[in-house]
């Protein structure tokens, strides 16, 4: 069994493997499941909750070549996004939208290099941004299903428009510039805001919750397809 972990700035994810297939996952350091894995690969993007965690690390052998001017600081959570798309879709071109506290779009091309992208506020980020260095404007919560209007006719409305509204013309601008390399470019949809963002998202975008596990249980099956 491989066990995958994702430990975020606001959550610890995981998800239990038999080869490629996930049998089991959760939220929260799966304490009991540790030490009935044959292997535990981790990949941290927040604090470390337990440093006898082997994480995905720089030097760390990949499925997928790291075309990156500074591989060091690249983020473990990119690099598993960026494996679990090659796991999922081999031989495709992917960006990847990774909607978590911050949100991270990135690509992938069919030949298996990681190119690089993009990182920019995420949604909750954004919203507390504008309430606390603002002296009127609400804290605003957003809920999987909200539209952000084009013109906000309130003060509420006018920061979802600001803020979800934003962000969803962002990356659709993103999208965009890729196909126009990449007509058959493939969109994947994860991280922690993804239902806040899907009901605005283009036709077309997969939604994948777990990609990051997804590529830490591909970094970790590597030995076995040698």
């Amino acid at each position: 069994m491989n066990l995958a972990i994702d430990i975020g700035n606001t959550a610890v994810k995981w998800a239990a493997f038999e080869g490629s297939s996930m049998v089991d996952q959760g939220y929260g350091m799966p304490e009991g499941l540790l030490p009935k894995a044959d292997r535990v690969l981790a990949c941290a993007s927040g604090a470390v909750a337990n440093q006898s965690l082997p994480l995905l690390r720089s030097d760390t052998p990949l499925p997928i070549h790291l075309d990156y001017k500074t591989p060091d600081t690249l983020g473990a959570d990119r690099v598993a996004d960026a494996c679990g798309a090659w796991a999922l879709h081999r031989g495709e071109d992917c960006l990847v939208i990774d909607a978590g506290t911050c949100i991270t779009v990135d690509f992938l091309d069919r030949e298996g290099t990681y190119h690089g992208g993009a990182i920019m506020p995420g949604l909750q980020m954004n919203l507390r941004a504008l309430h606390t260095f603002t002296a009127q404007l609400p804290l605003i919560e957003l809920e999987p299903g909200r539209k952000a209007p084009v013109l906000g006719r309130s003060t509420e409305e006018s920061i979802v428009a600001g803020t979800l509204g934003a962000t969803l013309l962002a990356l659709a601008g993103y999208v965009a510039l890729y196909r126009q390399k990449c007509p058959s470019l493939r969109v994947l949809l994860t991280g922690g805001d993804a239902p806040l963002l899907a009901q605005g998202a283009e036709a077309g975008w997969e939604q994948v919750p777990l990609l990051s596990l997804v590529g830490l249980n591909g970094i970790m099956e590597m030995k076995n397809e040698k």
